[in-house]
């Protein structure tokens, strides 16, 4: 009983001494509902998208086993695809130009020729809903509705792959595992298996042979592949099952929600950063409440638990409404990444995400405020008699105070554990976070000492008091250093990252730079290639042949003997290698050891001379070679022997014909080769024209309009861009409600300063310059550390996530950083207007 009335005393204690400041912490209320929103929102889409795929894992498949292999199948793999049993069916997909002859017009295209009951799972979505069922029956073809919109192409046009031509008998909608996005990017373009023109099959082409399985038996499947897995490996023959495909489609995808997860957490961090200045300055406006409960005998943990009470209310309350918030985003979501997702992802409440935006939206609350609410404890009865008395130890001697700080790291680190999708990554997001808050905070403490030593009597009386509330008590330095700061560096970062992308896209589609891409072009179709080219009056920048190869052995040893030895073998040992032989760098290389070799004199495949060849830094890592090391190719069933002599650094992102490997001139020029032929077309005409004659004279070769795919990913990057703006907008808003509520809070103190400045006949416009110059400051500090902050994350993720050059964006920069200063001054001027016109009495006598 007594309990009961002791919780019931501090509850009407907590819900009494909450009148009159419940406005000024709705404030700090809201920028907790928008983290718990953004969390919510996220992770509840993360778990209807799991829950999608794995309903869905053999529609995206298509079958309950599929066999993957490009180059023709041994005898005794062919015997044992034939035992496997069940119902089979062929799908051939390779790249090829398409050419629609009502409209004169090309387009690299990937052309998927099927053969049997294909899908065995999902919907073949077409228009008319019949063609999937009759259109090889009739000899016809399947046309992406991306290629009928941008040829304007009907029902009954035909389109030719090689020297056939197949009608068109209706529209692609949706296939098992194919996305809006990709197909803008890669059109496909269904035929019938038999009848393919084999010429587009030359040497050296990628073709990709699967053989798909359903069975009706009920056997297991897992175990049916682990057993015939070694055999199927050994002649480089991939399997894919259902779960391993559900498996693949998550991790892609979950990256994506996790990513977008960490703008939540940010928004979270604000959130609670709010509540606890909140409290903070809440606690020190109830300091003279809490003394008068003391003298009537209230003991201070008592005191303690009614704002602990009042906290945690403020908590729930801000978590339930961040959960309904977030289930309503929660649907907007999937709408704006429908183009990228390969099923549709229904929506159903995650009772889940509400669960952890809950937990997560109150313990994180009343963590980051017992803090200040510590400071209650200690209140001195005496302190409603005079306010100079002195109330607790330092707070490194506390060991509540450090408890607390610790539990607050743990949750904090916890919480980033479990969002991130491995625990060392969990750390570093957590490390990461304190990194930047700890760099905050020191620059937000040099900044209160400087102002102190930097003031001097030969400067204005505005600029020595707006610079001294920098530092004096209740100042707002911190807070807001830390809010402005975190925010400014989320978005910068995000922006530089973007920025970075879209620029990588610009600089290879730039001026000079090939837009036309001419490959699989034959020895004997090079000169007729180039002369149509030439004959449009566009340049020949580049003809560079390819010789398919493989490789035997690495320092001596086979490939075969190093597996035998288990030897950790990675994709270098097992890839085809198309190489090419030139006797100069690209503009694309960079030299970092040893020399490039001119020529070879001889023939080293009968003398056995080892032959020195150029390596791409990345595989020579992964094969474990420097210079001088040795590495044996079989080049179409012919062994050659090399040497590292060169060492080179790629640049990926430029657009050209980088290879890993590069052979001298005098070596490769007899091999069964292919050329690409490179060049730059100032029109679409122009371009278009020579594709059609390219692909009418020669079937074989495929033509890449560059200019075309770079504006279709600038489209679809613009689209996740938005994506990512639209949830950092949650950050944005917290940050902004932190700033807003940061100043209003502090209200009263500016109120008190105003009219003791009015009483000692400061002008209106004094105090005015006073609060601008403090504010001036506060934004451009807050600004400058938090951009400074961006940089270096932002170059840290081109360098080591996206590979590609940093951008910097100097004036994207300095807009944000007037952006900040002027909201930080505009915000500051507008909360703090008219209390220069107040009564003295009315602030003085006021207990805010």
């Amino acid at each position: 009983m007594y309990l009961l009335n002791a919780m019931g005393f501090l509850f009407r204690m907590a819900w009494r001494d909450s009148r009159g400041s419940r406005s000024r912490l709705l404030l700090y209320l809201a920028a907790m509902v928008l983290g718990v929103a953004a969390l919510v929102a996220i992770n509840g889409f993360g778990d209807n998208l799991t829950r999608s795929i794995e309903n869905e894992a053999r529609a995206l498949l298509g079958a309950d086993l599929r066999i993957e292999h490009e180059e023709p199948l041994p005898p005794h793999i062919v015997s044992l695809i034939d035992s496997i049993g069940g119902t089979q069916a062929r799908r051939t997909s390779f790249a090829s130009m398409a050419y629609f002859p009502s409209a004169n017009g090309t387009r690299l295209v990937t052309v998927r020729a099927i053969d049997g009951p294909y899908p065995f799972y999902g919907d073949a979505q077409t228009r008319p809903d019949s063609a999937y069922a009759t259109y090889r029956a009739r000899g016809g073809a399947l046309v992406d509705g991306a290629l009928l919109r941008q040829f304007n192409l009907t029902m009954g046009d035909s389109v030719r792959i090689g020297d056939r031509a197949y009608p068109i008998a209706g529209e692609v909608l949706k296939m098992p595992g194919q996305s809006a996005a990709f197909s803008t990017i890669s059109p496909r373009v269904y035929v019938p298996q038999a009848g393919i023109d084999s010429t587009l099959f030359a040497r050296g082409s990628r073709v990709e042979r699967s053989i798909l399985f359903k069975f009706n038996d009920g056997r297991d499947v897992q175990a049916l592949v682990e057993s015939i897995r070694p055999a199927f490996e050994k002649a480089d023959v991939d399997l894919d099952t259902v779960a391993e495909t559900s498996e693949r489609w998550q991790e892609g995808l979950g990256n994506l929600y996790r990513f977008l997860s960490l703008v939540g957490f940010i928004a979270l961090i604000l959130g609670s950063l709010g509540v606890a200045s909140a409290v903070h300055v809440y606690v020190q406006q109830r300091i003279e409440t809490v003394a008068v409960l003391r003298c009537l005998g209230a003991a201070g943990r008592t005191t303690f638990g009614i704002y602990v009470l009042q906290a945690a209310a403020l908590g729930l309350i801000g978590a339930l409404a961040g959960c309904l918030v977030g289930v309503g985003v929660q649907v907007i979501v999937p709408w704006l990444l429908a183009d990228f997702l390969p099923v549709a992802v229904n929506f159903a409440v995650s009772w889940e995400a509400l669960v952890l935006g809950l937990s997560v939206g109150v313990s994180v609350t009343v963590l980051f405020a017992l803090l200040p609410l510590l400071e209650v404890r200690d209140v001195s009865p005496m302190r409603a008699l005079r306010s100079s008395v002195e109330s607790g130890p330092p707070a490194w001697k506390d060991p509540w105070r450090v408890g607390i700080a610790l539990a607050i790291a743990s949750g904090v680190t916890g919480f980033a554990v479990l969002q991130a999708p491995t625990w060392e990554i969990g750390l570093g997001y957590a490390g990461g976070l304190f990194v930047v808050f700890g760099l905050l905070a020191l620059t937000a403490r040099g900044i209160a000492v400087g102002a102190r030593y930097i003031l001097s009597d030969a400067w204005s009386y505005p600029w020595r008091q707006g610079l001294a509330n920098l530092y004096r008590p209740q100042n707002q330095t911190t807070l807001l250093m830390l809010a402005l700061g975190l925010g400014t560096f989320l978005i910068m970062t995000l922006f530089l990252t973007q920025r970075t992308l879209l620029e990588t896209i610009e600089v290879t589609g730039g001026s000079g730079q090939p837009n036309l891409v001419l490959f699989d072009v034959q020895t004997d179709q090079l000169a007729g290639v180039t002369s149509i080219v030439r004959n449009e009056n566009l340049p020949v920048l580049q003809r560079v042949p390819i010789v398919t190869t493989q490789l035997q052995g690495v320092k001596g040893r086979s490939i075969e003997a190093l597996e035998a030895d288990s030897v950790d073998l990675t994709w270098a040992h097992r890839r085809d290698y198309r190489v090419t032989y030139r006797d100069h760098l690209s503009p694309s290389e960079t030299l970092l050891k040893g020399s490039l070799a001119d020529s070879v004199a001889g023939n080293p495949f009968r003398s056995g001379a080892a032959v020195p060849v150029s390596i791409e830094e990345e595989i020579a890592g992964e094969l474990g070679v420097t210079l001088g090391d040795t590495l044996t190719f079989d080049v179409q069933g012919i062994p050659l022997a090399t040497t590292v002599g060169s060492i080179r650094q790629v640049d990926w992102q430029r657009i050209g014909t980088n290879f890993f490997v590069v052979f001298p001139e005098g070596v490769l020029e007899q091999a069964p080769q292919m050329w690409v032929v490179l060049s730059r077309a100032s029109t679409e005409e122009a371009s278009g024209r020579v594709q059609a004659e390219v692909v009418q004279r020669y079937p074989n070769v495929s033509a890449i309009d560059l200019s075309l795919i770079l504006s279709t990913f600038n489209a679809l990057f613009e689209r996740m861009a938005f994506v990512i703006r639209f949830m950092a907008l949650f950050s944005i808003l917290t940050g902004l409600l932190v700033l807003v509520g940061a100043v209003v809070v502090s209200r009263s103190q500016r109120a008190a300063e105003s009219v003791l400045l009015k009483t000692l006949g400061a002008s209106k416009r004094t105090v005015f310059q006073i609060t601008t110059i403090e504010y001036l400051f506060l934004g451009t500090f807050a600004a400058l550390t938090g951009i400074v902050l961006s940089l270096v994350a932002a170059w840290s993720l081109s360098l080591f996530v996206f590979e590609g050059p940093f951008v910097w964006a100097p004036a994207a920069l300095a807009g944000a950083l007037l952006a900040v200063v002027a909201l930080t001054v505009g915000v500051g001027l507008t909360t703090s207007r008219g209390l220069y016109n107040r009564p003295p009495l009315e602030v003085l006598r006021a207990e805010t």
